[in-house]
């Protein structure tokens, strides 16, 4: 309906105001993404991470995420309150978001900071008897958040998508799907965006400005909230990436894959709103890159049998893309390798002292296990096959970095077997980039199925120790560096 943005939401599940879809894209690297110092690697802009522990400039911290205790709810209240735990939260964040936003506008933007005028709490369990009106529309089964244009409004279900976010992916979370709706006011205030503007556009640069909000209340400005750069943010990411579009078919497409949403938001906490003003369907093309935006007429979605002759096929494909004077081999009964100069990662370890990648088949299988439609509620992680293959790519990635002659332990080291894993993964699926690719193709939910295990466990993004850094947002943006630079980009962003 005209005049309403909302968050979308698994279409197996939840029947809001936007359906969901899966478009793959992917982040071009470029200079307004990154922090620290900047150079020009073959063309590209790079950023030299001299301390790989930091998030976008920030430190890499632990503890606490969520509410702050012993500070008074907000007076604000919606219309249609139960007066019940979640318009507590939303409330809450709301204030803290239009005080963030009330001190930022006047710096990014012209004209002055207009709150929103009306907030609408509703149960989506309700009877039709007891529905309320919001931006024109009746709320009877509508399980979503949303923004109106109509009347400068902001409205939730309190019964369904927001209690399901906050027991998946906690607290937070549900302050994250608030931020985005109040950028899509920030749009409105600051005409950002008009009829003509794509859809995709508005949502990723809602996503955005969320994100800038989440440095706020990362460096500690918020009153009601806290959240850590470890897994409190990897957990904010994570929601986005349940959340994303599943369905590239579907013409309802419109806020794009959890790798472009994931990447919005680190634009946000990156840059700050300035940055996100850059985004436009320019921008967005630009870093989708070559990789598919379709399932390729695939019913299966990219997912098959994980196999002894599909990792041999893979294997095949990475000596083409990333050869090596002198080959891994690979074994495929266990990966208790017992390494001298290295830890088991099962399901697949890479041992330095033999140059041996080993394999736990069964062990692989289970991890690329697709979630399937008929789970209740949002995924905690997504996955599939490229789940298991990324894992797999990333030791071969740290086999490519032993025969250059680099370190096997450390964070540099993980963080460049994530941004070696994206230049492989680029590769298969762009095969004539490659010359050869064994016949891999991909689907368009493959990056977001890399995406989610980089957040979640972070294993393709670690050393031979098994070790990785502690920072989700630091693993996916290795990877996403590599998806769009080379070798050469990996070794000197990763110095």
């Amino acid at each position: 309906m005209a005049g309403r943005q909302g968050v979308a939401v698994p279409p197996r599940r939840w029947g809001g105001l936007w359906r969901a879809v899966v478009t793959l894209g992917i982040l071009t690297v470029v200079a307004t993404l990154l922090t620290g110092c900047i150079r020009s690697v073959h063309g590209r802009a790079v950023s030299i991470y001299d301390d790989p522990f930091k998030v976008a400039g920030l430190p890499t911290t632990s503890g606490l995420s969520g509410p702050r205790p012993d500070v008074p709810d907000a007076l604000l209240r919606p219309s249609n309150t139960d007066g019940g735990e979640i318009d507590h939260l939303a409330m809450n964040a709301i204030e803290d978001i239009e005080t963030f936003w009330r001190g930022e506008y006047p710096a990014d933007f012209q004209g002055d900071f207009v709150p929103v005028t009306k907030l609408v709490s509703w149960s989506s369990r309700a009877p039709h008897s007891q529905d309320v009106e919001f931006c024109a529309d009746t709320t009877y089964r509508l399980d979503n958040a949303a923004y109106c244009g109509l009347d400068h409004s902001i409205g939730w279900d309190r019964t369904m998508l927001l209690p399901s976010v906050q027991d998946t992916f906690g607290k937070m979370s549900v302050v994250m799907v608030l931020a985005h709706e109040y950028g899509h006011a920030i749009q409105s205030i600051a005409k950002l965006v008009n009829r003509k503007t794509p859809t995709i556009v508005k949502e990723q640069q809602a996503d955005c400005f969320a994100g800038a909000f989440m440095r706020s209340v990362a460096q500690g400005n918020s009153k009601h909230f806290r959240i850590n750069t470890s897994d409190g943010l990897n957990a904010v990411l994570a929601t986005t990436v349940a959340i994303r579009d599943r369905n590239p078919e579907d013409p309802e497409s419109v806020h794009g894959s959890a790798f472009e949403r994931v990447t919005a938001v680190q634009i946000g906490f990156t840059d700050g709103p300035k940055g996100c003003k850059a985004i436009d369907m320019h921008e967005i093309e630009h870093r989708r890159g070559n990789l598919p935006q379709t399932n390729n007429g695939d019913p299966a979605h990219g997912e098959g049998n994980i196999d002894q002759a599909a990792l041999e096929n893979l294997a095949r494909a990475m000596a083409v893309i990333m050869p090596m004077d002198k080959q891994p081999k690979f074994t495929y009964g266990t990966a208790k390798m017992n390494c001298r100069n290295g830890a088991d990662t099962e399901p697949v370890t890479y041992c330095p002292a033999t140059g041996t990648i080993g394999t736990d088949l069964t062990a692989l299988r289970q991890r690329g296990a697709a979630d399937t439609d008929e789970q209740d509620g949002l995924p905690i992680r997504v996955t599939g096959v490229y789940t298991a293959y990324i894992v797999f790519i990333s030791r071969y990635a740290l086999a490519v970095q032993h025969a250059a002659g680099q370190e096997l332990t450390g964070a540099k080291t993980g963080l460049r077997a994530a941004c070696l894993s994206g230049v492989i993964t680029a590769k298969l699926a762009d095969p004539s980039r490659s010359g050869a690719a064994g016949g891999i193709t991909l689907s368009s939910a493959d990056i977001d199925e890399a995406i989610s295990g980089l957040l979640s466990d972070g294993l393709a993004a670690s050393d031979t120790d098994g070790k990785t850094v502690p920072s989700g947002f630091s693993r996916v943006d290795a990877f996403r560096a590599g998806v769009l630079g080379n070798q050469q980009t990996c070794a000197a962003r990763y110095s």
